[in-house]
């Protein structure tokens, strides 16, 4: 833990979660920016390299928005953060989706696993990876455009 002060957890921290504040509110160009600098794993999806546009792309191609946005709040939890050598970080956290949306009442949708790296480049830190897994599934149909397998 040499040289990982608490404000590297706090930086590491807040860019986990501003993932869901983005996505809730419907910002995906905020979304996809996150991951300028990274390579993200969607389950049955090739890896989106370093393509903050292609990121944004895939969100806006999936989801359903009404009136900008998906009516959805993705709780983060569980998150760990770990130091992975110098400059470097890795994180895994819960995530835990729920959904308002037209013709369905609140409920939840979906949850799931984000394993997260991170490096600092001149006092910044930035994702390198991140993949997406889910594994309980509710009601999806007010959320995508089409079925997640």
């Amino acid at each position: 833990m040499d040289n990982f002060a608490v404000s590297d957890l706090l930086a590491i921290q807040k860019l986990v979660h501003l993932y869901p504040r983005h996505l809730d509110s419907g910002d995906l160009d905020g979304l996809g920016q996150l991951f300028a600098q990274a390579t993200v794993h969607f389950e049955g999806a090739p890896p989106v390299v370093k393509d903050p546009i292609e990121v944004t792309r895939m969100f806006a191609d999936f989801l359903r928005l009404y009136e900008g946005i998906p009516r959805t709040r993705h709780m983060i939890c569980n998150l760990i953060v770990e130091p992975d050598g110098p400059g470097r970080a890795a994180a895994i956290s819960a995530v835990f989706v729920l959904q308002d949306a037209p013709g369905v009442p609140l409920q939840p949708i979906i949850t799931g696993d984000y394993h997260d790296h991170f490096a600092k480049v001149d006092g910044i830190w930035h994702f390198t990876e991140r993949r997406i897994t889910n594994d309980l599934f509710g009601n999806l149909s007010a959320h995508g455009k089409y079925a997640i397998d």
